[in-house]
């Protein structure tokens, strides 16, 4: 007697484009990209440069009062730590905006350089994360002083980061009356037009100390000789 053995199922190839092997593979966008670029695009919007404004208002003013409020901190060395806040960040203002937002760093470069196409845009951090900079700097500053001058300290450099962003929002929003205020505005104005020179928003202190201040010369801007030395 024959026994046919029972033949095997013929399958089918399937074939696939070129490249769809590649695709299969591919891991789906997770969340993390999502979240990314939803914060790239509250960065540039309206509402988010003003919250920005209030938060940093609102962080110094908390920050400086519970510095002041804990009272274990003595009128003239608590006045002393402000004053060195203030003055500590108007030249991390400097430092940031000459040599992070002109500098080499090609990813921060170009998003200061959309504030130079257009002055009225939106481009800001994100409303969160000065605040969040600014409790991660108290609880490093209370490693080294007393909780109250951590606080003093970074409520300072919070109440400073707070004028400038107040500061640049009304040289480019506002139009100044008085001639003082006309000349600080035109200070930043010219950095506009002459970007490598007047890097101070809320002061120009550290340009004319380091030799980055624009005098014309009457035929076009001129830097001071030291900048020459500085950029080497």
């Amino acid at each position: 007697m024959n026994i046919e053995t029972p033949s095997e199922p013929a399958t089918e190839s399937v074939e696939f484009a070129p490249g769809a092997e590649f695709a299969r593979h591919q891991p789906e966008p997770g969340r993390f990209d999502a979240a990314r670029r939803a914060i790239v695009q509250l960065s540039t919007t309206r509402a988010n440069g003003q919250a920005g404004l209030v938060a940093d208002v609102a962080m110094s003013v908390v920050l400086l009062g519970t510095g002041f409020w804990r009272g274990d901190a003595r009128a003239v060395p608590a006045i002393f730590t402000v004053l060195l806040g203030l003055f500590l960040f108007s030249f991390i203002e400097y430092c940031f905006h000459r040599w992070l937002f002109h500098g080499p760093s090609q990813i921060v470069e170009q998003g200061h350089r959309k504030h130079h196409e257009q002055p009225l845009g939106y481009d800001a951090l994100p409303f969160f994360v000065p605040p969040l900079a600014l409790l991660l700097l108290v609880c490093l500053f209370n490693l080294i002083v007393p909780a109250s001058f951590a606080f003093l300290l970074a409520g300072s450099l919070a109440a400073g980061y707070a004028a400038y962003g107040l500061s640049h929002a009304a040289i480019h929003s506002m139009r100044f009356r008085y001639p003082l205020s006309k000349r600080w505005a035109a200070f930043h104005h010219i950095h506009h037009y002459h970007p490598e020179t007047n890097f101070g928003v809320t002061t120009p202190l550290w340009d004319i100390l380091l030799g980055t201040q624009y005098v014309s010369n009457g035929k076009g801007p001129k830097r001071r000789e030291t900048v020459a030395a500085t950029d080497r």
